[in-house]
């Protein structure tokens, strides 16, 4: 990364790698809260001077340590520093919507030297549609600063009529504080004697009173205790596969800098540093994506996902009744109404993948009780699938785009260029795309379990089916027999989108497809064409529109191999997903701290590396999500609330010999278990199970 990144809940500071924010960086960096950038400029300088970088260290995500030293002074009096003499690190984290940073110097020199640090510090609380270049508005104006003893405050209203305020306070006597935001501190320091000053710096919107923040040494300390707690309530592996125990180990830490709360319990925002908002499809993915490590995380999105559930028709936001929004923003921008994102609505597939996180959530947890609080929700989704969804009512949902400054492809495939005919026409909407069909048929079936364990026996058959109906008309209209494969699409003419891409494999995990047709999609997946030796393409080698290079068509997305991974060990293929996952852990080791980022390019490994994608954020929730399907995926691991049963089919990679995972929470309680590698396969030890849940090994 050429960036810095740290967050908490809904508070992120990105920087450059020396820790400042240079005013009209090309990355847009700043100090960032409800879509609003509250810091604009901050540069650190010794005696006037840049600092020389000598080390950045973004391995944790909600703190940051950045060394620094002096470079040579002196002037036509002589030495003023030696260079190298003073150490400055800076350090910050985030707590309770509190940017600490503390810069301690310490000197090296020989004898006591003098210098002055300066930190300076400007806020613009520019939109972060008008700073990505996306939008153009009507803004409002600063208000000017304002010097009260230990702080300086910006001030601002915006168009939507809402104060904004960036309050700055330091726990060290200043030497000066100037109204254009710099404030210098004056240090004296023998050898090898250190100081230091703390910064407190409070984003505010609206009505909100300045609060005095706690001293840094306690808000660390409540920082830690939310992440041991973390710790404690989520699941741990360990394996003697290093590769693996690190990229598993780097999931998990990124998920949680990724947790946000909007107020009805903790899930994954999308990805930093521009998606750091509640997505539909890819909080729900990443919540599913962690069920076997902390299935709490699931019930925080469905809550927060049917909180915001569409209530009408408005076609400036793609709103339906029923519907699961796609984004919401929180800037002037969407305030004013100059943006549709409050929320916007329009993705086609986080409804019924809502109603799979329900089931699936349920299946480990078998928390039936969350049905009667969102029983008027799923109802709702259903509604919403069989009228909105299919707007012609051929059994199909389909997307079309209505709001002006909407996307125009709804799918997780959301570029312009995404859905591409065989001789690279694009294909015009509406557009029933395969994986959202199988989303339905799951979502449907998984709706009907609950429902008939629940006693609604009636709404349950009508539900299977619905189901049935659709499963026999999808295999007849968008399955390719001169390809063996599935159709990506079928467009508005109802005309197959006949270009071979990764789609299909989400539909092994539905259920849709019958075990013939399963081989067939599992081994087109595996082939030249789509495996590149690094992961699953989006778009074969060969096609119209492939592009290793591209976003969507020809590029690798950890997110999508995973789904398509929980399908092929549901399915009993367990060698084809573990020949995806070595794939994937091999790539890692190319990007920095063996993070699996968003997407990269879709190059063979012919070349010896994994290409990075120019542009991917990092880190991204479901990428981070996807090791830990590994997990699940090796031991082929699946709840059935319902049977009270846990099926167990594991498959070690080659590469390992042993596998542990340690309070893992389903059911009722805990499941700790070891595999073990023998002669004869694989050898199973259940440590602790009070799940109540019987285990079944295959």
């Amino acid at each position: 990364m050429d960036y810095r990144v740290i967050k908490e809940n809904d508070l992120f500071l990105l920087t450059d790698k020396q820790g400042d924010i240079p005013v009209g960086h090309p990355y847009g960096l700043g100090l960032y809260t409800k879509d609003t950038r509250f810091l604009s400029k901050l540069n650190l300088y010794i005696n006037g001077e840049e600092p020389i970088l000598l080390s950045s260290d973004a391995a944790e995500n909600y703190m940051a340590k950045i060394l620094l030293t002096n470079p040579h002074m002196e002037n036509h009096d002589g030495l003023i520093l030696w260079r190298e003499s003073v150490e400055i690190e800076r350090s910050r984290f985030i707590s309770d919507n509190v940017l600490y940073e503390t810069i301690k110097v310490k000197n090296y020199f020989p004898k006591q030297v003098s210098f002055e640090i300066t930190l300076e510090m400007d806020a613009d609380f520019k939109d972060m549609f008008i700073i990505r270049g996306f939008q153009k508005g009507k803004v409002g104006s600063r208000t000017g600063q304002e010097i009260k003893g230990n702080s300086l405050a910006f001030g601002y209203v915006g168009s939507d009529n809402i104060t904004r305020k960036t309050v700055v306070g330091w726990d060290k006597t200043a030497k000066a504080v100037e109204a254009n935001g710099r404030v210098t501190f004056s240090f004296t320091l023998g050898h090898e004697e250190e100081d230091s000053v703390t910064f407190f710096i409070q984003p505010q919107i609206g009505d909100a009173s300045d609060r005095k923040p706690v001293p840094v040494n306690t808000a660390i300390g409540q920082l830690q205790d939310l992440y041991d707690r973390w710790a404690r309530e989520t699941t741990t592996v360990k394996t003697d596969y290093s590769a693996l125990q690190t990229l598993v180990q780097r999931g998990v830490d990124d998920l949680r800098v990724l947790l946000t709360d909007v107020g009805f319990g903790p899930f994954p925002v999308a990805g930093l540093p521009w998606f750091g908002v509640p997505f539909g499809r890819d909080s729900i993915i990443a919540a599913l994506q962690m069920l076997a490590f902390n299935p709490q995380i699931a019930k925080g999105t469905i809550l927060t996902m049917a909180n915001y559930q569409g209530k009408k028709l408005d076609p400036w936001r793609d709103e339906q009744p029923g519907k699961i929004m796609h984004e919401i923003r929180y800037g002037e921008l969407a305030s004013t109404g100059q943006i549709p994102f409050t929320p916007y609505y329009g993705t086609i597939d986080a409804t019924p993948l809502f109603l799979i996180l329900v089931k699936e959530y349920v299946n480990w947890t078998g928390d039936y009780e969350i049905l009667e609080d969102i029983e008027s929700n799923i109802e709702s989704a259903l509604k919403w699938i069989d009228s909105f969804g299919d707007r012609d009512g051929d059994l199909f949902v389909e997307y079309h785009q209505e709001s002006s400054k909407g996307i125009a492809n709804q799918g997780w495939k959301d570029s312009g260029d995404s859905i591409v005919h065989r001789n690279g026409d694009y294909a015009k909407s509406p557009i029933a795309l395969s994986e959202v069909q199988g989303y339905v048929y799951q979502a449907k079936a998984g709706i009907a379990d609950l429902y008939e364990h629940t006693g609604k026996t009636e709404k349950a058959e009508t539900l299977r089916a619905d189901a049935q109906r659709l499963k026999d008309k999808f295999n007849d209209s968008f399955w390719m027999e001169d390809r063996e494969f599935y159709a990506i699409a079928l467009d508005a003419e109802k005309k197959q989108v006949g270009t071979i891409t990764s789609n299909p494999g989400h539909l092994l995990y539905s259920g849709i497809l019958n075990e013939e047709r399963a081989d067939a999609v599992s081994n087109m997946l595996l082939s030249p064409k789509m495996f590149s030796g690094y992961g699953i393409r989006t778009m074969g080698e060969g096609e119209a529109g492939y592009n290793p290079m591209s976003y969507h068509d020809g590029s690798i997305w950890p997110h999508d191999n995973s789904l398509i991974l929980l399908g092929l060990s549901k399915t009993g293929r367990q060698d084809k997903a573990n020949q995806v996952i070595g794939g994937l852990i091999k790539a890692s080791g190319f990007f920095e701290y063996n993070r699996l980022p968003e997407l990269f390019c879709g190059y063979g490994d012919s070349l010896g590396k994994a290409v990075k994608y120019p542009v991917a954020c990092s880190p991204q929730a479901w990428a981070a999500g996807t090791p830990l399907v590994f997990i699940q995926t090796i031991l082929g691991l699946f709840p059935d609330c319902a049977k009270k049963e846990i099926t167990l089919s594991p498959l070690l990679l080659p590469e390992m010999n042993e596998l542990a995972v340690y309070n893992m929470r389903i059911g009722e309680g805990i499941l700790s278990l070891e595999a073990v590698r023998t002669n004869d396969g694989v050898k199973v030890t259940i440590i602790e199970n009070t799940t109540g849940y019987a285990i079944i090994q295959n």
